[in-house]
């Protein structure tokens, strides 16, 4: 173990010992986020659109590389783990061949090999997670709609999740709250999203006659 700890933190390989560190810390973050009802994903998310072109050329540049729109937490971390990965492999390559490389130029080569990496990654991933740009539909389209509490249970304090389908299908998962008068929902509940503030829902137990045939919507 110590052997392995020296060798990662030796100074031609530092700044990927970095970037795995840092995908340890977002990834533990997004776990917490999600204890308590929030979700980092959705918070990074909904503060940058890259769908649109823009006036920052940062932006732009993060748009090309990013080509499936994956969610911005997630391409944080294919960015990271691409880094990451292939700079160890560089320097592993490097020291049986002649000795490391310098940190720097390292990690020039590094992001140099990762770029085409993330770009293919984030394609293919997008073709098998749902995109909240691709939905035609706007959150308070959703008001009225019976979803399932997968994360719960909903009461009036920190909100929960709720898996909901939309009309043509695409399922959400969105941040709700039992109503006032309403008792704890546990998770696996069916209910009715009745009002919307901003991205958090309002939910109620669903009555019978709007329950679908289907034992749970998460099934669909």
């Amino acid at each position: 173990m110590s052997t392995l700890l020296e060798h990662v933190m030796m100074p031609e390989v530092r700044p990927f010992s970095i970037a795995a560190a840092m995908i340890l810390i977002v990834g533990s973050l997004e776990v917490i986020s999600m204890l308590v009802g929030a979700s980092l994903s959705e918070m990074l998310g909904t503060s940058i659109d890259f769908s649109h072109p823009s006036d920052n050329g940062v932006l732009n540049a993060i748009s090309w590389i990013n080509v499936g729109g994956v969610p911005l937490l997630i391409f944080l971390l294919l960015a990271l783990g691409a880094f990451s990965i292939t700079g160890f492999l560089i320097q592993d390559i490097a020291r049986m061949v002649a000795g490391p490389l310098p940190a720097t130029v390292a990690s020039i080569a590094a992001v140099a090999v990762s770029v085409p990496l993330v770009r293919a990654a984030s394609g293919a991933i997008a073709r098998i997670i749902p995109k909240d740009e691709t939905y035609v539909v706007g959150l308070g389209d959703l008001v009225g709609r019976v979803g399932e509490v997968v994360v719960g249970p909903l009461d009036q304090g920190p909100p929960g999740r709720v898996s909901v389908a939309d009309v043509h299908g695409n399922r959400h998962f969105v941040l709700a709250v039992a109503a006032p008068s309403s008792s704890p929902l546990p998770q696996g509940t069916l209910v009715l999203l009745v009002d919307r503030d901003g991205t958090r829902f309002v939910a109620v137990k669903a009555e019978d006659e709007l329950k679908p045939s289907k034992p749970s919507l998460s099934s669909s």
